[in-house]
């Protein structure tokens, strides 16, 4: 008898794990829960990151390479984020339609996430749901972005292999490749290759490679036509050779980065006090909870806003020495737009914006556990000091 949440994960029951990305994407009572069931369980998947400009052919590219995965013997899942509304906040999930023929193959489980205006090309529990098929013991994991400008590079944080797609005839000759998008490649996948343009901007993209100056790696770059077929296979076998698995739990990563966390967040009198928990934690990322009590109440029987900002301010100072360097606030702004009132769970939800070697940017959602409603946003500018992050009675980290 299978009777854990985590046992019940690790068979890939289906409909556990539509439940459980349920929670993650909601931010429900029961995700916590959800988290700790992975815990350990995941670094075996290969996380393939699908990204590129709106009309790239992105679905249907996953969709080509599901079925020559599958025919390789592959268990795949797909997290496919499609952009919200920034008006009703809903989402069309249209991916999830374009790859709707898949859904039937027991090999393969596709989830659509909807954005939520959660910046860098992803959803906020994009991670989460990545973790969550890792243990479900799938071979691949396919994460497709959103339509995704030049700088919306967050995909980085989860694949292992990141391939971006490519079409002809985007006019400028480096649209496409601008410093960003450049940088994360491990294949630029020209798509549409039966376009008269499609040869002219592989030799763009090769042109491009070939003028960086420092080549510590060197992006491929391959043409394919997805209905068609052409170039498919040979995509498929390079991305069957990358012997990358688990990089964003490797030693150095998210591993790390948790330990430290849990470390200075153990060490931080404050947040204690203020009865705040960690969810998460990988380099630039950090998610904590927070139940409203008593002490957190103001004279309108609602959450004090103070409360709140303390909660998104430790996300953000917490998620911006997840690198073991020191970081300090020198900036910051919030918007509330929702009250809160007693034994609410609240979840902060810091990720990094941006980050050079000095300067920082970051933003914190935090929300309702119970719903996910917006409670606040919190966006902040931090300055990073070249001294290592020190906990109390644990020594330099």
């Amino acid at each position: 008898m299978i009777n854990t949440l985590s046992e019940r994960i690790a068979c890939g029951d289906r409909l556990t794990l539509a439940r459980a990305i349920s929670s993650l994407e909601s931010n429900d009572e029961r995700a916590h829960d959800v988290r700790q069931a992975v815990l350990g369980r995941t670094g075996r998947a290969h996380v393939i990151g699908v990204t590129g400009p709106p009309g790239a052919g992105k679905s249907t590219l996953v969709s080509a390479l599901i079925v020559g995965l599958r025919q390789r013997g592959r268990t795949v899942a797909v997290v496919a984020v499609d952009p919200s509304s920034p008006f009703t906040g809903g989402a069309v999930l249209g991916d999830r339609i374009r790859m709707g023929e898949r859904q039937s193959d027991e090999g393969v489980f596709i989830r659509s996430l909807a954005s939520r205006g959660h910046l860098g090309g992803l959803a906020a529990a994009a991670g989460d749901v990545i973790d969550v098929f890792d243990a479900a013991g799938f071979d691949v994991v396919i994460v497709e972005t959103v339509g995704a400008g030049q700088s919306e590079v967050e995909i980085t944080r989860y694949a292992d292999t990141r391939v971006v797609a490519c079409p002809p005839g985007l006019g400028d000759d480096v649209q496409a490749i601008k410093a960003g998008v450049l940088e994360i490649a491990d294949i630029f996948v020209v798509t549409k290759a039966d376009l008269p343009d499609a040869r002219r901007t592989e030799s763009d993209l090769n042109a491009m490679i070939g003028l960086r100056r420092h080549a510590d790696w060197t992006p491929v770059v391959t043409k394919v036509s997805a209905p068609s077929g052409e170039g498919m296979d040979a995509l498929v076998e390079w991305l069957e050779q990358r012997p990358q698995r688990g990089l964003r739990h490797a030693p150095g990563g998210a591993q790390q980065a948790r330990a430290l966390v849990t470390r200075c967040l153990g060490a931080d009198g404050f947040g204690q006090a203020m009865g705040m928990q960690l969810l998460y934690a990988a380099p630039g990322e950090v998610k904590l909870r927070m139940r409203v009590q008593r002490m957190h109440i103001n004279f309108n029987k609602r959450c004090h806003g103070g409360a709140i900002f303390s909660l998104g301010d430790m996300a953000l100072g917490l998620a911006c020495n997840t690198y073991g360097s020191i970081a300090t606030l020198v900036d910051s702004q919030m918007s509330i737009s929702t009250a809160v009132e007693e034994g609410e769970w609240l979840i902060a939800h810091a990720t990094e914006v941006a980050r050079s070697r000095k300067i920082g940017t970051y933003q914190v959602r935090v929300s309702r556990a119970r719903d996910d409603a917006h409670v606040a946003l919190l966006n902040g500018v931090v300055y990073v000091i070249d001294k290592p992050v020190e906990v109390a009675g644990d020594g330099p980290a």
